[in-house]
């Protein structure tokens, strides 16, 4: 299953970021503002096929674009490497993966004859995407993995690779709400887990974003492919072979989320009232022990009865009954 979901996952990503305004839309929205003001986004070009020797099991999935991008008067064209990392947990060997990952990119670039040794090599703005369920806590830089911290004198020597990390789960409904863009909308039905409420608010989002783009037919089709590879993976129950546009199906769409949002919250109200009979029978259970040891509290201290008669006649276990003799002589 878990494979089934990493699969999903790529593959529609990597279609989204096959188009060049997603890819804007994750530098410019969730990027260092310093590093998007700078790049052109109309020099935007993609650089399609696998740079990456395989050497993790896994499947690789990454995205290539170059962008031009301009400072001090000078213009240059940085290679923008995204790699979608969509795995459960955390992944603590990432540095190391993309120190690996640089390597094989350049030497790919060297050998497919789009750069020379003599130009040197181009510079790169690695992005991690990742929307597992845990925070990320690896390193984002190789050289912090080393430890101890090596000398000075041998600081220089150790290899050097950060890389930008977009972690979905990490913004909240309000941060991902400033961020008016269809890839803010894919995020936040990401975030929404499996909660059917809460996925049909930000799938009510989402289409009210696509309604407002310039671009509102090309961007429907691209997140109406994606929402019914994500709404399939977690097993809604909804008519996916009629859903093929998010603005002219949102009455069908929102209708089978309502039924689902419905049984939810049945479910809900079912669990409660289980949740609340055995809270009650647990309280009726507590309320009738506290009365033998009541009942046999007195006897201890009235009668001349030993433990193992009392607790016959209370129902206690006799080391119940030794218990409470104890605590009457204190």
């Amino acid at each position: 299953m878990a494979d089934t979901i990493h699969n999903h996952h790529d593959t529609g990503y990597k279609e989204l970021f096959s188009y060049p305004e997603f890819v804007q839309q994750l530098i410019e929205g969730f990027a260092p503002g310093e590093i998007a003001k700078l790049m052109d986004f109309s020099t935007l070009k993609s650089h399609s096929g696998n740079y990456i020797t395989p050497l993790f099991e896994e499947k690789i999935e990454d995205v290539v674009w170059s962008v031009e991008v301009a400072w001090e008067g000078f213009t240059q064209r940085v290679f923008l490497y995204i790699l979608l990392e969509f795995q459960s947990s955390v992944d603590r060997t990432m540095p190391i993966r993309l120190l690996h990952y640089a390597a094989c990119f350049y030497s790919e670039l060297l050998k497919q004859k789009i750069i020379t040794p003599g130009q040197g090599l181009p510079p790169v703005f690695p992005v991690v995407l990742y929307n597992g369920s845990e925070r990320w806590t690896t390193p984002l830089d190789i050289f912090e993995m080393i430890t101890p911290e090596p000398p000075d004198f041998l600081q220089i020597y150790q290899p050097h690779l950060r890389y930008y990390l977009v972690d979905e789960g990490r913004y909240t409904d309000k941060q991902l709400g400033l961020v008016q863009t269809p890839l803010s909308g894919v995020f936040s039905v990401e975030n929404a887990g499996e909660s059917w409420e809460t996925l049909q608010r930000a799938v009510d989002r989402i289409v009210a974003i696509i309604q407002a783009d310039p671009n509102k037919e090309r961007i429907d089709k691209v997140i109406t492919r994606w929402i019914k590879r994500h709404l399939q993976r977690l097993g809604a129950e909804v008519n996916l072979e009629q859903l093929n546009s998010l603005v002219e199906d949102k009455d069908m769409l929102a209708e089978n989320l309502e039924n689902l949002v419905q049984k939810e919250r049945q479910q809900g109200r079912q669990e409660g009232r289980q949740e609340g009979r055995q809270e009650g029978r647990q309280e009726a259970e507590q309320r009738a022990l506290e009365g033998k040891r009541n009942a046999a509290r007195k006897l201890i201290a009235r009668t001349e009865m030993d433990d193992q008669m009392i607790a016959d006649i209370e129902e206690l276990p006799v080391e119940e009954v030794e218990k409470l003799r104890a605590e009457t002589r204190h």
